[in-house]
């Protein structure tokens, strides 16, 4: 199979062409495909930090460590002002509520620690039930801003092998033998 090349252009075909305007051949730059990405770009980057907020807000009350009153006791220096949540029960007869603050005593465990909560209480806050609070150690006192109020008699009634009484310490800071927790 033979192949011949096209013939040449005629003269004639460049005469018929004579009206149509030169073509501009000069390359043209190119697009700049940065300034159609940096939007995009933009956009993914800030949803991918507001995943990353939203996750470590919701992760930040997880991560607080939970402290029976003596166990919290016991690591007072090692907590610092560091915030974390500590569990007791609200002694009868500690209770001192002000405009904007509540004043008590919690106890667990032979031993006791001074509350000064920051707010109103919840409708259920009460002496003689379990509390959750979440603050810090404050100079003598631990600073609550939360209290988390425990539904007992609802457990107790669904679990009854699981409690072990914790009675209150006496004045000197003794707990009977009988209690749960041990002497300080």
């Amino acid at each position: 199979m033979a192949v011949t090349p096209p013939p040449p252009p005629s003269a004639t075909a460049d005469e018929s062409d004579e009206d149509l305007p030169p073509v501009d051949l000069t390359p043209r730059p190119a697009r700049a495909r940065g300034k159609r990405r940096l939007p995009v770009i933009l956009a993914l980057v800030l949803v991918a930090g507001a995943l990353v907020f939203i996750a470590v807000q919701s992760l930040g009350s997880a991560t607080l460590f939970f402290y029976n009153a003596d166990e919290a006791i016991a690591n007072r220096d090692d907590l610092g002002d560091r915030r974390f949540r500590l569990q007791g029960t609200v002694e009868e007869g500690s209770v001192r509520q002000s405009d904007d603050q509540v004043e008590f005593v919690v106890f667990f465990g032979g031993s006791e620690v001074d509350v000064v909560h920051q707010g109103d209480p919840p409708e259920l806050f009460q002496p003689n039930i379990p509390v959750v609070l979440e603050g810090n150690w404050d100079g003598d006192h631990f600073a609550s801003d939360r209290i988390m109020v425990k539904h007992t008699s609802s457990y107790e009634e669904e679990n009854p092998d699981r409690l072990e009484p914790v009675d209150a310490p006496a004045a000197d800071g003794r707990v009977d033998e009988g209690s749960a927790g041990g002497a300080e």
